[in-house]
């Protein structure tokens, strides 16, 4: 629908447009006017968005190497004039195709639906509340609130901002951002006279805030927006390095130019410059094989003397169709489907598919602190105010609400003693409340009445709120107006609402505990803004300037209290104010360390006049407005970690991965929060002293030493304080130096440069900004660090199924390449070889048989061990020796299996050479059916082998068995074979039905004779089942030889941890002994036995778990 207005909202008044589009400037939209205006108007996008075509997808799937050999197996089957043959072959190939195509193009359309959830977002007011949600759901009437690294989700028409600044270069083409004002106004009458860069009030789609923040009212959306009329030119795509064909760049550049065009067509046609890393290899995997099975038919050629009859070209089909796993990219593409979904539901969007393979590999996380590892709800808990003491908060259960709990005031411990034993009563106290939580004594009622008073005060009671006073009440002054965060009452329900920065929220609401809410400075008391400067993460403060009334304006500021303190040259407000001196500096410090050690974030509060010059609409350089202050205090804001991130933290101990904390904190407040989450232990003892001192650093500290420094330190720091991106950077960096990989969390536009060095950059989708979702590789839907173990889990769980399914469909492979290579041997009396396994077969093993099982191992649970195992090799990849040698051995065992019971029907029971018939390739006749049935025994084995293998595969190194020995000794299950293999019930179908699928392949008439080449069998079936015994037993002893001697167990430990300091000590965090003990067993592959020796010295069929000295 049209979204059209009588004049252009530039020149409209906001009521006005509040009016029309039935809005709210202050609630915004309500959920019942959301939905009626996306029926209205529809997705907030460019019509010409939107990934991928459908022909380009049908493209890649004709171009697989896979489909080629059958393609080529199907023209030899027309050219030798067997139709049926080729009928089928055909059949396969389309349903290949058109199977593939759906699965992908299904894919494509699920990743930019996640992709949409990820970048951009838009924070919109709706129903009161602010909420970020993908800016596609952004609707005309929204309320959007925009602030320094946005992306702007659609046209805007300002309502108010702060120094707002915009880059609006995709859109004017000027490199200069563009200064809003909410007030603009002009004369024009209409839109010509004002062009879109000089209507200040308002802000476009796609264009970036460089600066400030601002509040708009959206007015265009998708098409309608100014974007949206230039779309089609801003689709233009750029041309790679070295594509030109102008010779000013060199007499051969045209050459050059051409190739590297014509190489960037074909490389993409064939899959082999675009996909993740993973695909590409298979596409490699799958020439490779595209060129073994020509080898093949050309050994088959050689053999028969390159005489080609008909005869030989079918066998030369056999031999191409049996080394190529035809639905290997389908399986392939189905998993990473349902990887992306698994992960969505874990709160996890993955942006690139890439990142899918990397997460199993990681070994270092750098993860930010607040809001992060904690709940990113702070309380404003202590203020120290100087000369007055310290104003505590007790009892607030509710973060947002000021009327909960109350304020005491106490005096300020004067030394460190003094502040330690303070400390302990309070943990005391603590600790008797947990004790006695749940006893009720016989209370006389008056004192049971005021147990009960205590227990639900509410600020409301005049007698809880301690006198303001000057200091106090400049304190809360500059707390509550050097703040952009919103907190208001529900005038329906009652519930206070906030909207901002958590560190701004715990401050205002702390100020309006006293009745100094900055709605009620700003309304009642007539204070009005005149300047703003934001947070700037590189000077680690904020600064306004207000004015009450005609009163000279002031300045106030908060930030890290090392940043604020050195810019004070007073201390203190009236009769305690003071010269800061060296002295009164080291106890403002000191102070600060007092609350910092009980794990507050702690920041410096200050204030000063403008200069007497000073002049409205003149703006002061910052450095003139942040110097010669007054310190009024200090405010301790506690933010608890989330109840979850200790346990998240465990985990990555268990399983290999160290946790560095990066965050901008005081180094005391990280310490205490590191401590309580387990990312350093309490008890440092066991740790050497270079390794002690190594645990923590400053970002000073850390910035100041060299690279070479740096690689020589024993451990990289756990602990970064007073971070910056530049730090951030570098930490990374240091990290690759020592062939970690690692991840690195990050929010902020600065944080970008860090996301993208690291090997997978995780933004934050609720407080992150744009700049920050659209450099990372996967965004957290809650922002919660427990999201990235999880996001790990499900990466290790999706690289090992890969490597299942991978083996599966490439050991069955090997066994039909070695049936019909040694079966060229049979010769019939015209010197035709025979093979025992016939084109259809062929195909019906691989593309029904192995694809059905092959998709249920890509859809196997994660192991319980999977977490508590140190990380695989990211530079490996899948094709690890183990799979490689397992494929040769598994496919050794089948194919030898299956040669010798095509042996045992035609040499030991039949005839041998006789009973080979004579053009027995072809069609059935009389003497033909010895090789029919010998054909029909080895269909049916090979299929059964194929199947039982399937569950074999569930575990690389452990018995089938018993599949997971850990959860076993745990569950107290003493043959969990049944339970294990019915767990993935997809699985269990798919062989059980392939199984039992084999009897109508073999005994339905014209389907047997005519298609599959075989006939129906008796005694022969006794083969196969004692085949089935002997390669079980086979895969078992394998299995174990791996387990005793150790072979292979590099796909469990990941690198050799030798050569990564780091590592090593990422497993001494001492959370648990019995982490310990796992991962050690994980890399040494002795599972079974080490669970084994456990249960036998602890006298239990469950492994022991001991707490270690967290």
């Amino acid at each position: 629908m049209a979204q059209s207005f009588p004049s252009h909202p530039f020149l409209l008044s906001i009521s006005d447009l509040a009016v029309r589009l039935d809005t709210n400037v202050e609630t915004g939209l309500s959920s019942v006017n959301v939905a009626a205006a996306q029926l209205t108007y529809g997705p907030n996008k460019l019509t010409s968005e939107g990934g991928v075509t459908w022909y380009s997808i049908l493209a890649k799937q004709i171009s697989n190497a896979m489909i080629l050999v059958l393609v080529l197996a199907m023209a030899l089957a027309y050219g030798v004039s067997d139709y049926v043959e080729a009928g089928v072959i055909s059949a396969v190939i389309v349903s290949n195709v058109l199977t593939g195509f759906y699965q992908e193009f299904r894919a494509e359309q699920n990743m930019d639906a996640l992709r949409s959830l990820s970048s951009p977002s838009a924070t919109v007011i709706r129903n009161g509340q602010a909420d970020t949600i993908p800016a596609g759901e952004v609707v005309p009437g929204d309320i959007v609130l925009v602030k320094t690294g946005d992306t702007v989700p659609a046209d805007l028409r300002l309502i108010d901002g702060m120094n707002l600044e915009c880059d609006e270069k995709i859109l004017t083409g000027e490199a200069i951002p563009v200064a809003k004002d909410a007030g603009f106004h002009t004369d024009d009458k209409d839109e010509v006279g004002t062009g879109v860069g000089d209507r200040l009030n308002m802000v476009y789609s796609s264009s970036t805030v460089t600066k400030g923040r601002g509040k708009g009212i959206v007015v265009y959306t998708g098409m309608h927006s100014e974007i949206g009329k230039i779309a089609l030119s801003m689709l233009s795509k750029q041309r790679k390095k070295n594509r030109s064909m102008s010779m000013k760049h060199g007499t051969f550049q045209p050459v050059k130019g051409g190739a590297l065009r014509i190489w960037d067509v074909l490389g993409k046609f064939l899959g082999l410059t675009t996909g993740t890393p993973l695909q590409i290899k298979l596409n490699k995997l799958a020439y490779t094989l595209f060129g073994f099975a020509i080898l093949l038919a050309i050994i088959v050629f050689g053999v028969n003397k390159f005489h080609v009859s008909n005869e030989v070209a079918i066998y030369a089909i056999s031999t191409g169709i049996a080394i190529i796993p035809e639905s290997l990219i389908a399986v392939l593409t189905i998993t990473m489907v349902v990887g992306m979904t698994q992960m969505r539901k874990r709160r996890v969007v993955v942006r690139q598919l890439s990142a899918l393979e990397a997460l199993g590999g990681l070994s270092n996380i750098c993860s930010d602190k607040t809001g992060t590892l904690t709940q990113g709800q702070m309380v404003a808990t202590k203020a120290w105010i100087p000369g007055v003491g310290i104003y505590s908060v007790n009892k607030s259960d509710d973060a947002t609400n000021p009327t909960r709990g109350f304020v005491t005031l106490s005096a300020a411990p004067a030394s460190k003693p003094d502040a330690e034993e303070m400390q302990e009563i309070k943990r005391q106290e603590m600790d008797q409340a947990r004790s006695t939580a749940g006893l009720r004594l016989n209370i006389p009622n008056e004192n049971e009445k005021k147990e009960s008073l205590n227990d639900t005060e509410v600020q409301t009671d005049e007698r809880l709120i301690p006198e303001i006073n000057p200091a106090l009440e400049s304190f809360l002054l500059s707390s509550a107006l050097c703040n952009l965060a919103t907190v208001r009452q529900d005038a329906d329900s009652g519930n206070w609402q906030a909207m901002g920065d958590p560190t701004e929220i715990a401050l205002q609401v702390f100020a309006i505990r006293f009745g100094y809410g900055k709605k009620v400075l700003e309304v009642e008391h007539e204070w009005k803004q005149i300047a703003e400067y934001p947070f700037d993460s590189a000077v680690k403060r904020m600064s306004v300037i207000y004015q009450k009334g005609d009163g000279r304006p002031v300045i106030y500021t908060k930030g890290a209290v090392e940043r604020v303190v050195d810019l004070c040259t007073s201390f203190g407000v009236g009769p305690h104010e003071k010269i800061m001196t060296d002295d009164l500096k080291n106890k403002v410090l000191e102070q600060m360390s007092f609350l910092a050690d009980q794990g507050l974030r702690v920041l410096a509060i200050a204030r000063k006049s403008t200069p007497e010059a000073y002049k409205q609409r003149v703006e002061l350089p910052r450095d003139e407005v942040e110097k010669d202050l007054t310190l009024l205090g200090l405010a301790g804001l506690y933010d608890p970690p989330r109840l979850e991130t200790k346990d998240a933290v465990k985990a990555c101990t268990n399983a290999g991965i160290r946790v560095h904390m990066l965050t901008g904190d005081h180094p005391s407040t990280a310490i205490a929060i590191a401590k309580e989450v387990g990312i350093i232990p309490r008890d440092t003892g066991f740790l050497s002293a270079e390794e002690d001192a190594s645990l923590v650093k400053t970002a000073s500290e850390f910035d100041g030493l060299t690279d070479e420094q740096v690689d020589a330190m024993p451990i990289l720091p756990l602990v970064i304080a007073r971070c910056a991106p530049d730090t951030k950077t570098r930490m990374i960096a240091a990290l690759h130096r020592r062939g970690c990989y690692c991840a690195m969390t990050g929010d902020g536009v600065n944080d970008a440069p860090s996301l993208q060095a690291a090997d997978i950059g995780i933004a934050m989708g609720m407080g992150g900004s744009d700049v920050a979702k659209s450099a990372s590789d996967i965004v957290l839907t809650d922002d919660n660090f427990a999201s990235i173990v999880n996001a790990i889990e499900e990466g290790r769980r999706m690289f090992d199924n890969i490597q299942k399914f991978v083996l599966h469909l490439l050991a069955s492979n090997v066994a039909e390449v070695i049936l019909l290579i040694v079966g060229l041997g049979f010769q019939d009396s015209q010197g035709t070889s025979v093979f025992p396994l016939s084109p259809l077969q062929i195909l019906w093993i691989n593309m029904l048989t192995s694809s059905f099982p092959a998709f249920g191992l890509g859809c196997e649970k994660a192991s319980g061990s999977i977490m508590r195992r140190p990380p695989h090799n990211a530079k490996k990849g899948v094709f690890t020796w183990q799979i490689i040698v397992d494929m040769i051995v598994y496919g050794i065992i089948m194919g030898t299996l299956t040669l010798l019971t095509f042996v045992v029907v035609i040499y030991g029971v039949g005839n041998g050479t006789s009973d080979l018939g004579i053009d027995c390739n072809k069609h059935k006749s009389d003497v033909c059916h010895v090789v029919f049935r010998a054909r029909a025994a080895v269909f049916a084995e090979l299929t059964w082998l194929i199947l039982i293998a399937a569950w074999e595969f569930k575990n690389l190194r452990n018995s089938m068995f018993n599949l997971d020995p850990l959860r076993s000794a745990h569950d107290d299950v003493r043959f969990p074979f049944f339970g294990d293999i019915w767990e993935n019930k997809f699985l269990f179908w798919a062989v059980i039905i392939g199984a039992v699928s084999v009897f109508p392949a073999v005994y339905i008439p014209g389907l047997n004779t005519s298609v599959f080449k075989h006939q129906g069998i008796s005694w022969e079936w006794g083969l196969s089942f004692g085949a089935i015994i002997i390669f079980v037993l086979g895969v078992e002893a394998w299995k174990t030889i791996k387990r005793r001697t150790g072979w292979f167990s590099e796909h469990d430990a990941g690198s050799d941890t030798s050569s990564n300091p780091d590592r090593d000590l990422g497993l001494r965090q001492r959370f648990s002994s019995f982490s310990r003990t796992l991962t050690k067993v994980s890399e040494n592959g002795f599972w079974a036995d080490s669970l084994k020796v456990s249960t036998r010295k602890s006298g239990s069929s469950a492994p022991q778990v001991m707490e270690g000295d967290v």
